[in-house]
């Protein structure tokens, strides 16, 4: 017979392992689990829903509230997330799966969240959605809970082996320099306004990872900064997500400076920068195909590897 409950101390072994056998394009490590589940400041252990058939570990489901503002004093009172799940394929269909999720969105709800994402969770999602095309199971179960697509997010890679900024950049470049656009490596005294400018002009979450990036490590030669006379006008990261230096992101120019070519070159800058430090790739996971920053990579040489679907589901009381 099958019990549930809630995580308790020790758990996180059979976790990793199961976790590991039942999602093998997304293996983890205990390290990575640790900091990005027991470590996240909204973590709770009644969220870490797990199955047990004796001593065995056969399913897991994580629920997450907003405990700690993303910015400002915004907790996000009705939403929740799920990260993640998966169940061992020897009891999948025998209702494992509902189960837990059913008791994970009973948590949500006990704490007053109505809506509920997979998965797209900030600041430690594990993958922004569901690849339908990885775990094809996975998205119909999903369906069949009531969860619905919103939108799609696409994950982008480009070979950085024989890469030169093209000559068109480099003009470009010399051009806005005539404007008084200046593009530089940051410093000290420029991460104040970065940070500001990422949390007001685009998400808090971009903020968060560029401060909590440079507190675990992050060079500041990695952090690439567009300025018009004295004001930030954008900026790009890369190796600011745990640490892995070929991850590239966040990324973002001033919606009123559109159109003058700043992005690209922003991006091609760091492009530069990441071959110069013998990085034989860029990747990152989330972005819209359809938006200006999806054609911009497009143009250039960054190719679709994976789709996923961020879900949703309202829970009305």
């Amino acid at each position: 017979m099958i019990s549930y409950r809630h995580y308790h101390a020790g758990d996180e072994v059979k976790i990793v392992e199961l976790w590991n056998e039942s999602l093998p394009l997304d293996p983890i490590t205990s390290e990575r689990f640790r900091n990005l589940v027991l470590l996240d400041a909204n973590f709770e252990p009644q969220g870490l829903r797990v199955g047990f058939d004796g001593d065995r570990l056969v399913g897991c489901v994580y629920a997450v509230r907003r405990l700690l503002p993303m910015h400002g004093t915004d907790l996000e009172p009705d939403t929740g997330w799920i990260p993640f799940f998966f169940v061992h394929v020897d009891y999948r269909k025998a209702g494992v799966g509902e189960k837990l999720l059913e008791e994970a969105e009973g948590f949500l709800a006990e704490e007053g969240r109505s809506n509920v994402f997979f998965a797209s969770y900030a600041p430690n999602y594990i993958l922004p959605g569901i690849d339908e095309e990885a775990y094809p199971e996975a998205y119909s179960f999903l369906q069949k809970l009531g969860f619905e697509k919103q939108y799609t997010a696409v994950a982008m890679d480009r070979n950085l082996v024989g890469y030169r900024m093209p000559d068109d950049v480099a003009s470009l470049k010399k051009e806005r320099a005539r404007e008084d656009y200046f593009f530089s490596k940051a410093e000290d005294k420029d991460l104040y306004e970065v940070i500001q400018f990422a949390n007001e002009k685009f998400n808090p979450d971009w903020g968060r990872a560029i401060r909590e990036g440079i507190l675990q490590g992050l060079p500041l030669n990695r952090i690439l900064v567009a300025r018009h006379k004295e004001q930030v006008v954008g900026f790009c990261i890369y190796g600011g997500y745990e640490g892995v230096p070929d991850r590239f992101g966040p990324f973002g120019v001033d919606p009123a400076q559109q159109g003058k070519g700043l992005g690209k070159i922003l991006l091609h800058d760091c492009l530069v920068s990441m071959r110069s430090e013998g990085l034989h790739g860029a990747w990152f996971l989330w972005t819209g195909e359809k938006t200006s920053a999806g054609h911009l990579y497009r143009k250039t040489g960054f190719e679709i590897t994976r789709r996923f679907y961020v879900m949703k589901k309202t829970n009305n009381s």
